[in-house]
Formats: C-alpha cells, structure tokens, sequence
C-alpha cells in the first residue's frame, strides 16, 4: 500500500491545496493554506511543511507539485509565475533536499487536466482541453491520451492569449489577454466596479458581506444569480461569453472531443456553461459543418490540481524504478535474446 500513496499539493496565487492521494485518486486526508507570496523561500518553506505534517500519518513515496506558472519540459523549475515570485526556480530539487522523496513539478492546471483524465470528466476521451478559471485562467491538453506540454514545457497557456489588441493589462505583462474578461479576476473587477459607481447591483453585492468590499467576490456573484438577480446573471453571462469565444479559438487549433472547465468560477456551472456554449456555437469556424465538441464542467472541483499532480508523480516513481530493474539485468535479458534465437 506504501507504494500507492502520494502527496499531492496544488500552489495557486491564493491557496495552497494539499492532501494525501491513493492510487484510485481518492483523497485521504487535506489541508489548505494561504500562499506565500513574498519569497520563494516562503513557498518552499510552506511546501516542507506540508509534507511533514501529512506524512505523520501516511507512509507516502512521493510529491507532486501543481504549480500556478510556467514549468519547464523537465518538470522541474518554475520558469515563471504572474501571481507568484518564482523566476527560474528550481523548486523540484530543492523539495527533494527538504523532504528526501521523489518529486515532480508541473503546472497545475496540466495537473488538474490529468486527474479529470484519470478520474474525472474526461474518462475515455483521447483528445481532451482542461480549462481552470480561478485567479486567471489555466489551460492544459491531453492529445491521444497523453500530457502535451510542448517543446519546452510551457503548452496550455490559454488564458494568455491575446483577445483584445491593447485591451486590459495582464498581469504576464502583456494587454488583452483571455484571463483578463473570463477569469474570477473579471467576474470580481465588474462587481467591485458596480460597487464603487454606486449601483443598485453594488448595494445589493455589499448587503451580502456587511459592507466589507473586499469580501466582494465570485461567490457572493454566483449566489446572487442563482437567486435570479439578473445582474449577476448578466455579469456571468459575459464571463461565460468570453470564455466560448476562447474556446471557439482553441477548437479550431486543436479540435478536441471534449472541454473541461474547471476552477472556482466554474461553481456557477450552467449559469457560465450554457453562454459559454452559445458564444462557442457562434464563433466557431466551419460551424454547422463540422461536429461540435462537448463543453462539461469538470467532476473533481477543487481537488483535480492537487490528485493529478499525485498521480503524476507517483507514475513517474513507478517508471523510474522499472528502469532501474531493467539496468541491472541487461546480461540477464541479453541471455534470454540468445537463448530465444537458438530455438528459433
């Protein structure tokens, strides 16, 4: 049973997500953080802790690491992080050194995109797209059933591409990039903005938190739309209208099966699904010609970064020590070959 557990821990730009996972993806015990963001130090230090505290009750072999950032094709150092402050960070050795275990790093949203794969909404679906909508957007693709993470590692970036030339700035640098119009960010931005003009939706979005501001966020929206309040619901339409039309981009890029969608905002399910598939229908090129992919909403919620970076780790424990067993009989193999052809 050792073998079978992993320590999965999902880094976004607010939460730290962690927990041990066994081999059917199962979660057997969590814990979340707030997540440092003044130092990578900070981060590595709230990493090593984590680790520690979990493994007191579990026997685990290795940790997988869902970062919220650009990680290189060797699934070790964070190249670059828009909400976090690594910067070229070898975060895979330096966890290795702090908790002695096999360790792997990937971005988190290829993370999540592979335990929905594994477990989740995409269960037999060869070519899939994984979107989280969360602080940004994350994107990931598994094409013919495997992680595609590009020449050097950073594939998936969706939520930067650019939509709106000179648009909102980002957060990556750039301006009018996706995650600027159909990320939590945006869905927050519009209801703070309705606060601070004075609307009738503001007042109504303040009455939900004391008048706290800053308590003004996706989930306050979403609970007002579900109530009917037609400006959240109209808030959450265009949202739901620019994440189809992403979407439509990526179709004729990719042409998937199937999309996923998952991430906080995603709690608002049809409320962002169902626009999100009407601007998808109508901004499809060759539309009405050709099939139409499925846009889902994904099944693991919260805990998909953190189960396929587990998951993720502990195959890439389980291939290394096969390989160890297969260098240590090449004499062995080699007889077998000899032996197999004088019969022959």
């Amino acid at each position: 049973m050792a073998e079978r557990l992993s320590i999965g821990i999902d880094i976004g730009g607010t939460r730290v997500k962690a927990g041990v996972i066994d081999l059917d993806g199962h979660v057997l015990e969590r814990l979340s953080r707030d997540t440092p963001t003044t130092s990578p130090a900070a981060v590595l230090d709230a990493i090593a802790d984590i680790v520690a505290t979990l493994r007191r009750h579990h026997l685990v072999t290795s940790v997988g690491i869902g970062a919220a950032g650009f990680v290189d094709a060797t699934q070790s150092t964070v190249v670059f992080s828009p909400h976090l402050a690594w910067r070229h960070e070898p975060l895979r050795d330096a966890v290795r050194r702090r908790t002695g275990l096999s360790v792997l790093v990937d971005n988190d949203a290829n993370a999540a995109a592979w335990a929905e794969w594994r477990f989740g909404a995409a269960q037999n679906e060869e070519d899939m797209i994984c979107l989280t909508l969360g602080t940004g957007i994350g994107g990931a693709l598994v094409i013919d059933g495997r992680p595609h993470r590009g020449r050097f590692g950073i594939a998936g970036e969706f939520g930067h591409m650019i939509v709106v030339p000179d648009g909102r700035a980002c957060e990556c640098g750039n301006k009018g990039c996706l995650e600027q119009y159909a990320s939590g960010n945006a869905l927050i931005r519009d209801a703070r903005g309705a606060v601070e003009r004075g609307e009738d939706y503001g007042k109504r979005l303040l009455a939900r938190v004391d008048g706290d501001i800053e308590q003004v966020n996706g989930i306050v929206v979403s609970e007002l739309a579900r109530e009917g309040d037609e400006d959240a619901i109209a808030s959450l339409r265009d949202v739901g209208s620019w994440l189809g039309i992403g979407i439509a981009n990526l179709a004729a890029a990719f042409d998937p099966g199937l999309f996923v969608v998952g991430g906080g905002v995603s709690d608002a399910d049809e409320l962002l699904l169902d626009p999100a598939r009407d601007a998808f229908r109508h901004t499809l090129t060759g539309r009405g010609f050709r099939p139409e992919a499925l846009i889902v909403r994904a099944h693991l919620g919260n805990d998909a970064g953190m189960i396929g970076a587990a998951d993720m780790a502990r195959t890439l424990r389980r291939r290394a020590r096969r390989g160890r067993s297969r260098a240590r009989l090449p004499r062995a193999e080699g007889s077998l070959a000899r032996l197999s052809g004088r019969r022959g």
